[in-house]
């Protein structure tokens, strides 16, 4: 007699705050990183150290007249390439202007420093509140400790290596394990709240002359204002790799499913029925 299929059962994945500042630090970040790109334009390039060596940045977006067209030169240490139309000059030949990332990127999409530096602001207190909460709630809800904190166990290479090829084969875990954040998550999870988010918001902090006045160690961390700069501009960068990695994993292994676990915090798992000989018993 042929086996019954696997039925589906929903089980709680999320709690209220979990979801709740997952969707506020959504659009947080979102108008973050867009009001960030607008404050980048103002001058679209990278140092390290306390100065601006305008000569050598180890990143720029320009443009340069060709004679008969411009184009966007993107410069990464010693490697130049044309990123026409994407860094350094938007638009079509003759008919885009020059800017290091393009008007569908920043809020607003209209050149301006000044608004700019409003809806950053503004939403970064946003954000940090927002964040204040989850990690308050995740440490004395237990939910870092018992979700997101990893064992002993599956930090061994073995372990490692075999969720690393079955997240690239995009077989994803069914059952019992499904209820819970494999090791690959659980990394990425703690990198971005223990690691970048955190650089994040100091470097920002050390942009802000007010707080150079009120807390001067805080430039001497970083290595001067400009690889404060630099290391915002590289946190955020590896955020927005989070994000398009996290929501590629979302589309292969089940978008409604995680969608619905985020909204009503309830999952799917597939669960294996009872052997006849155990439903007999």
């Amino acid at each position: 007699m042929p086996s019954a299929p696997p039925r589906k059962e929903l089980v709680r994945r999320h709690g209220v705050i979990v979801r709740v500042t997952h969707w506020i630090n959504v659009a947080a970040l979102l108008v973050l990183l867009m009001s960030g790109l607008q404050i980048f334009n103002a001058h679209p390039a990278l140092y390290w150290g306390q100065a601006s060596h305008f000569s050598r940045p180890w990143i720029s977006m320009t443009a340069q007249d060709l004679g008969d067209r411009m184009v966007g030169v993107t410069k990464i240490g010693p490697v130049r390439f044309d990123s026409t139309g994407l860094f350094g000059w938007s638009g079509r030949a003759g008919h885009g202007e020059k800017r290091g990332f393009p008007a569908w990127a920043t809020i607003p999409s209209y050149r301006s420093l000044a608004d700019g530096r409003i809806w950053h602001f503004a939403l970064a207190w946003v954000f940090v509140l927002n964040g204040l909460v989850y990690l308050s709630a995740a440490i004395l809800g237990g939910h870092l400790r018992n979700d997101l904190w990893p064992r002993l166990a599956e930090l061994k290479p073995g372990h490692l290596w075999r969720e690393i090829v079955e997240h690239a084969r995009l077989r994803f875990p069914k059952g019992e394990e499904a209820r819970r954040y494999n090791i690959l998550q659980k990394l990425a999870y703690l990198a971005v709240i223990l690691v970048f988010l955190p650089l994040m918001v100091g470097t920002g902090l050390t942009m802000s002359p007010g707080m150079d006045a009120g807390l001067p160690w805080l430039v001497e961390l970083f290595g001067g204002r400009q690889s404060a700069r630099t290391i915002h501009f590289l946190s955020a960068s590896a955020i927005v790799a989070f994000v398009a990695v996290h929501l590629a994993m979302v589309v292969a292994s089940g978008t409604w499913n995680n969608i619905r676990s985020m909204i009503t915090g309830r999952y799917a798992i597939e669960v294996e029925p009872p052997k006849a000989e155990e439903a007999a018993q």
